[in-house]
């Protein structure tokens, strides 16, 4: 990675639904979340480490939660919206956006842990704002675009034994 040295302050925000759907379909294995940020912060400096996940009431989640704060990250829990047709929807796209808008004065990069296009823009505005955007995901399942706005992508596909459980 270019333009990346110690003195940086870095923040990582994971979008833990798309990480761990990603994982699933492609490796049936789950995400190493210890080693995710270790490699996404390397010998930066970490200001805040942000796990948006999804509160779907399962049995293990809870386990998991607190797994993820152990491990470093703060966690932001939504609850999965249940539609009277039956559907159901979940995701952070905005509460990470926001945060990353937020977070944009205050560091010098933001890993992306992600393959939603959507934060494409998002990339885009970061930079503007003088703030490295960079991306970690499965490139097979991470939109082009994504990839083409990140200064730099890592793709976990890379490195599965170091990335997966």
């Amino acid at each position: 990675m270019s333009n990346v040295h110690p003195g940086q302050r870095v923040a990582v925000l994971v979008d833990a639904q798309n990480l761990y759907h990603s994982a699933q379909s492609l490796h049936s294995r789950n995400i190493d979340y210890a080693s995710l940020l270790d490699a996404a912060v390397g010998d930066r400096q970490l200001t805040r480490a942000i796990a948006y996940v999804i509160r779907a009431d399962s049995p293990e989640e809870e386990s998991f939660f607190d797994a993820l704060v152990d491990i470093g990250f703060e966690t932001k829990i939504k609850d999965i919206k249940r539609f009277p047709d039956g559907s159901k929807k979940a995701d952070w796209d905005v509460g990470m956006s926001l945060d990353a808008v937020t977070l944009a004065n205050h560091v010098d990069s933001i890993v992306l842990c992600t393959g939603d296009g959507d934060f494409s823009r998002l990339c885009s505005h970061l930079r503007h704002e003088g703030v490295r955007p960079e991306v970690m995901a499965f490139e097979s399942s991470t939109a082009e675009e994504l990839i083409e706005e990140a200064d730099s992508f890592v793709d976990l596909d890379g490195d599965v034994d170091r990335f997966l459980l």
